[in-house]
């Protein structure tokens, strides 16, 4: 189980969408409730799984991506020189 802030770094972090914030997810989770995985609260911090989170943001990074190419992710270099 994550909080909004940990999937947020997790979405940037493996390359899912280019940014994200705790913030979006709360508007995302409230605009597409029928979609939107499941919320736990925990004290009061509102938390996901990520098995069941990570396909609902690479879905939502899809839609993005079709409708704005500043939203598409930045692709790494393969071979980076060190």
């Amino acid at each position: 189980m994550l909080t909004f802030r940990e999937a947020a770094r997790r979405v940037v972090e493996e390359g899912i969408l280019p940014s994200m914030t705790h913030q979006r997810i709360s508007q995302l989770r409230l605009a597409d409730p029928d979609n939107f995985p499941e919320v736990q609260k925990i004290g009061r911090a509102n938390v996901v799984d990520w098995k069941k989170a990570r396909p609902y943001f690479e879905a939502h990074a899809q839609r993005a991506a079709a409708r704005d190419p500043r939203r598409r992710p930045k692709p790494k270099p393969e071979n980076e020189s060190e």
